[in-house]
């Protein structure tokens, strides 16, 4: 397929593998020129592909303009960008780390870009996760974030509409990446993921990627404001 082909991608938060890395890579594999960012110095995996790397700490409001006015136009922006701290969460300096980069960073990101997604009638897709809806004691902070940016999509395809410009989100189940490390080696924990899952397993990177490539395509083009949730049936359980 190469319905992106021509298109300008921005990843961000692509830098460590993971779902904005398979993300990316599924966008060049279909002609798109893509862009990746990273809190490092130089990418940890370099998705397939993409030859473009921008190190961008989202906290920094300036370097995120900065960055921005290279982009006449966009056509489709992913926020991936994200940390959680399992069992640290309660700690409110920890808590107010997350809150800053999965909801003000994003949002930053978002208000920076929209005069290049504007001129290209483009496209945000954000990353919510399953804790946009359901309680979680051991990542408080990254399950308040999440569910916010559920409730800023909406808000911010409203925003856009009257621009031609189309703001969903995806929201994972649990899928295996760095991220997800602790959770996974949590023994307990894991083994009820898959029993709760229909689909008998944790979702891979890639499993998100299609959805990705879905909203930011022409046959989606009446869809905006929406939370796509891909977690292999957990969430109907």
């Amino acid at each position: 397929m190469t319905e992106q082909k021509g298109k300008i991608w921005l990843v961000v938060g692509a830098s460590r593998g993971g779902i904005g890395a398979a993300i990316a890579a599924a966008a060049a594999q279909q002609g798109a020129s893509v862009t990746i960012t990273g809190a490092e110095e130089s990418p940890l995996l370099m998705p397939a592909g993409v030859t473009h790397y921008h190190q961008l700490d989202i906290c920094n409001s300036a370097a995120i303009k900065s960055f921005a006015s290279t982009f006449p136009r966009l056509d489709v922006l992913v926020n991936c960008a994200a940390i959680s701290q399992r069992d640290d969460e309660e700690d409110i300096e920890v808590f107010r780390k997350v809150i800053e980069i999965n909801l003000v960073g994003n949002f930053d990101i978002v208000k920076k870009f929209e005069t290049a997604l504007i001129s290209a009638q483009g496209t945000v897709i954000n990353i919510a996760s399953m804790y946009s809806f359901f309680g979680s004691p051991k990542v408080p902070a990254y399950g308040a974030s999440k569910a916010a940016i559920h409730q800023l999509t909406r808000s911010l395809a409203l925003k856009f509409a009257p621009h031609g410009v189309r703001v969903n989100a995806i929201a994972p189940g649990f899928v295996v990446t760095e991220q997800t490390k602790r959770g996974r080696a949590d023994a307990v924990h894991s083994a009820a993921v898959v029993a709760r899952t229909p689909f008998g397993r944790w979702g891979q990177p890639k499993d998100i990627a299609g959805p990705a490539l879905f909203l930011a395509s022409n046959g989606a083009a009446f869809v905006t404001g929406q939370t796509l949730i891909v977690d292999g049936g957990y969430s109907i359980g």
